[in-house]
């Protein structure tokens, strides 16, 4: 019996074509889990890679327009959920499943991009607290990056127009969700910079899910931040919600609201610090008059006696003439052995040479010795006229030169500062600027004109 005239014989070719039509009818939406290893990502930008558990091995393929629409990036080892359709590649005659979407096993696609993201951002340096810029005290135009359809721009600027309605505010409309967002809160960030026409920056929107605050954790956006050189506030959603933008900006509010009061100081608030500036500065005043008052008094009852004072004066100039003989004795002693020194070695050299070489070294020693004793004496000079200018300043004749004279008991000299230390009849002697006086007293007499008994 022929066994080949009883049934059809197939090529390698057909049966494929039989087993991928069937496989794709049968198997045109599958999901599959399992871990991904083999991972290759070539330069078309598809992405091959096996899935597997422990009894088995799939191979998938993944093209690059899927790859692309995938939040996170796939890591050799991930566990994963795909879907996708079963089909057989005619090459090789090996049936694959061709993967149209993936996220991570028992975590979403979006929190597995932010976690990757937030990762490999950190690393790189982009949340640390070096980075950070402080924010001005007292901001005077503050930019907005938001939309301008929503609550988060009222809420803005009711909280400014309340704390300070001088603020100068510029709002930048931008889309804060959907697809292109992220590109136009970037561009709008790098654009404030560029005009560099504000203080501070708030970027931010109202509350979401993660899906809606998505654009805010696009790596575009995070970088904007990062290179920004006006302080960025992140304002977005509610106070549980964290974004990437909240951990690259240089302050994070939790609230839009929260944002605004950060950036501007009640009005109150400014008129009692300058309240309580123009308080200290006035205690700071009267504190610095009493120290100074203190130390004038102190130095009023530190003056020592004019005549004194210009003894130690005439004291130091004796001692530094005696100094300067004696520094001057030194250098002609110095000189005179240098030159006896000199002396000793002309013996075997030219002696011309030597006594004309000799003879100039002495004549600029002497040159010297004669300059530095005319600076000593003009020091000397100046520091006994100084002295004598303030014992002149200080001297009572210049007192008897303004027209007042001094009084003295002849019988033992002694100066008179109260009339009950006079008597009638008793003689009394007057020093004048020019000159002197005997005098008779007569009749004493008190500050209130009665006469004074005696």
């Amino acid at each position: 019996m022929n066994l080949f005239s009883e049934q059809t014989i197939l090529t390698v070719s057909r049966l494929t074509v039989l087993l991928k039509d069937l496989l794709e009818d049968n198997f045109a939406q599958v999901w599959v889990e399992g871990e991904l290893s083999n991972l290759a990502l070539p330069a078309s930008g598809h992405a091959y890679f096996t899935l597997k558990d422990s009894g088995a091995t799939l191979r998938c393929v993944m093209f690059r327009s899927c790859v692309k629409a995938l939040k996170f990036k796939v890591e050799e080892g991930m566990a994963l959920v795909v879907r996708g359709r079963l089909s057989v590649y005619d090459q090789r005659g090996e049936y694959q499943l061709i993967v149209e979407y993936a996220e991570p096993k028992g975590l979403g696609a979006l929190q597995a991009a932010f976690m990757q993201l937030k990762e490999r951002l950190a690393g790189e340096g982009l949340f640390s607290d070096t980075h950070k810029q402080a924010l001005p005290s007292m901001p005077q135009r503050v930019g907005v990056v938001t939309s301008v359809t929503g609550a988060v721009i009222h809420d803005i600027l009711n909280v400014l127009g309340r704390r300070n309605a001088g603020l100068n505010l510029l709002i930048y409309p931008v889309r804060v969700q959907g697809e292109g967002a992220a590109s136009e809160i970037a561009a709008a960030i790098e654009a404030f910079n560029k005009l560099q026409t504000v203080d501070v920056l708030i970027v931010g929107r109202g509350g979401g899910s993660l899906e809606d605050l998505w654009a805010f954790n696009e790596e575009v956006v995070a970088r904007a931040v990062y290179g920004s050189k006006i302080p960025v506030i992140s304002a977005v959603g509610h106070e549980t919600d964290w974004t990437i933008c909240d951990f690259v900006a240089d302050l994070r509010a939790p609230t839009p609201s929260a944002a605004a009061e950060l950036v501007c100081a009640a009005k109150e608030d400014l008129i009692n610090q300058v309240e309580n500036a123009s308080h200290r500065l006035e205690q700071a005043v009267v504190s610095q008059i009493r120290l100074l008052t203190r130390q004038l008094e102190g130095l009023s009852r530190s003056l020592h006696d004019p005549s004194r004072l210009l003894g130690h004066q005439a004291q130091r100039v004796d001692d530094l003439s005696e100094r300067l003989d004696r520094a001057l004795q030194h250098q002609f002693v110095r000189q005179r052995e240098q030159l006896a020194r000199h002396e000793q070695h002309l013996v075997g050299l030219h002696p011309a040479v030597k006594i004309g070489r000799l003879r100039q070294e002495l004549l600029l020693f002497s040159e010297r010795a004669e300059r530095r004793v005319t600076s000593q004496l003009e020091q000397l000079g100046r520091i006994q006229g100084e002295a004598t200018a303030r014992l002149d300043a200080l001297s009572p004749l210049q007192t008897l030169a303004r027209g007042f004279s001094v009084v003295e008991r002849l019988r033992d000299g002694r100066i008179v500062r109260n009339v009950n230390e006079l008597e009638t009849g008793q003689e009394v002697q007057i020093r004048l600027q020019q000159g002197r006086a005997l005098c008779l007293v007569e009749e004493t007499y008190n500050d209130s004109g009665v006469k004074a008994t005696t």
